[in-house]
């Protein structure tokens, strides 16, 4: 019969194989955000060079390009040694399908490449379609904090999703800028945008904060130049408070440019350091498990009979008072599996199953934030569905109903949500 010991054993190779995976999913999450970042930047130079006819960013676009197809085939290549053929728990089901839907992404992507290269594209819809790709790579991000079962590593993912979050939004207001200074026109949905934009990195990075460790606060503190900042805010003012259909100096476009492409950089050396921390405590993490199966296997050689089950009523010692697991410290003996072992196995157990309710509960808080996105998320979608609006009017009337309401935008969403079974179907459009 199997004892106590080879099912810890058994439990313990189980932690051993999944932090092994998620190490191979740091590391794809890792070669995924270098892509962003490039993919980020070709969006930008590709704005300027629709917006100025063909006049400016054109030579660099193209060396840009050649650049992200090199950290491409890095990204395709850690797609490799995920386990595929296994059968997976349901929590990998969601992260295999972002997958699938971001290769779908990159596939199209030379498409997008030559419809701006022929200038057949506007700098509106080339941006529309980077940011669709973009998207679809942070949801990969997403998905492996959404599943990761570690607390800790959950943490560090939260934090690198939201940050590599903040700075696509930021991507963004660099690549709608310096549309908007290349045509030498101010335009109100442009500047609307722009505010949008803005508000919603100082939401992602807010949560950045929340999860990252003192280390990485204080490293963004200091990546965050005060020229560049004031240089950036200037420009800010001037593209959101022109009068709409007012001119703009269009040569401040490469100037806008610079000013962000400085910021994102910063944003890339903090977002390098968070995952380099991610990186190292996965290691961390299966070195300790390893060393816990090495100990149990010492165990089970030097005491072949300590797993075995005896009848002892130790295991009703410190019974909570309600259904659950055990909140109390265990005493450090039990007579009956022997005097000459370091530790029971009854109490290996008991300790076993404490530390994995800990996760669970420290789990739960951890994925609290990514919960709140996904019903922000949905709750846009049905405003966007029913009300015919587009996205950012859609994050507007959300925001403005939450200010009216005096609630938090997710308690806003929440209601949204709830009525969704008695609205109407939508029309098309």
């Amino acid at each position: 019969m199997k004892s106590a010991l080879n099912f810890l054993m058994a439990s313990k190779r189980c932690e051993i194989a999944g932090l092994h995976q998620l190490a191979l999913t740091s590391e794809l999450v890792n070669a995924t955000g270098r892509l962003v970042h490039a993919l980020q930047r070709e969006r930008g130079l590709t704005n300027l060079y629709l917006a100025s006819r063909g006049e400016r960013g054109g030579a660099e676009r193209l060396a840009q390009v050649a650049a992200s197809e090199a950290l491409q085939a890095e990204v395709l290549a850690r797609f490799e040694p995920l386990d595929t053929e296994a059968e997976q728990s349901g929590y990998r089901t969601r992260l295999f399908g972002r997958i699938a839907y971001a290769l779908q992404g990159l596939a199209a992507l030379p498409l997008l490449r030559e419809r701006v290269q022929t200038q057949a594209w506007s700098a509106a819809r080339a941006t529309a379609a980077y940011a669709r790709l973009i998207h679809a790579l942070l949801s990969v991000v997403f998905e492996a904090a959404d599943s990761a079962w570690d607390p800790d590593i959950s943490r560090h993912l939260v934090a690198l999703f939201n940050f590599m979050q903040g700075k696509e939004f930021a991507g963004q207001e660099r690549a709608t800028g310096a549309a908007l200074f290349a045509t030498g026109c101010a335009d109100a949905d442009g500047q609307q945008r722009l505010l949008r934009l803005i508000e919603s990195q100082e939401q992602c990075l807010q949560v950045f904060t929340d999860f990252a460790s003192p280390p990485l606060q204080l490293a963004w503190q200091q990546a965050q130049k005060p020229d560049t900042l004031a240089t950036l805010e200037r420009l800010r003012r001037v593209l959101c408070t022109t009068t709409p259909g007012g001119a703009l100096e269009s040569h401040l476009s490469q100037a806008w440019f610079d000013v962000c492409t400085a910021h994102m950089d910063a944003m890339k050396s903090v977002e390098d350091a968070l995952a380099a921390e991610l990186l190292s405590l996965c290691k961390r993490r299966r070195q300790t498990a390893e060393e816990d199966l090495r100990a149990l296997e010492a165990l089970q050689t030097r005491v072949p009979e300590a797993g075995a089950l005896v009848a002892d009523t130790a295991f009703f010692d410190d019974a909570p008072a309600s259904p659950g697991l055990p909140l109390m410290d265990l005493p450090h003996q039990a007579a009956s599996f022997g005097a000459q072992m370091d530790r029971s196995i009854l109490e290996i157990v008991r300790d076993q199953a404490l530390r994995l309710q800990a996760m669970g509960d420290e789990l739960d808080t951890v994925r609290s934030s990514l919960n709140e996105r996904k019903l922000v998320e949905r709750a846009k979608g049905l405003l966007m569905a029913h009300r015919q609006l587009s996205e950012d009017e859609a994050h507007k009337t959300l925001r403005q109903m939450a200010m009216n309401q005096n609630r938090r935008l997710i308690e806003v969403a929440d209601a949204v949500l709830a009525m969704a079974e008695v609205l109407p179907n939508p029309s098309p459009r």
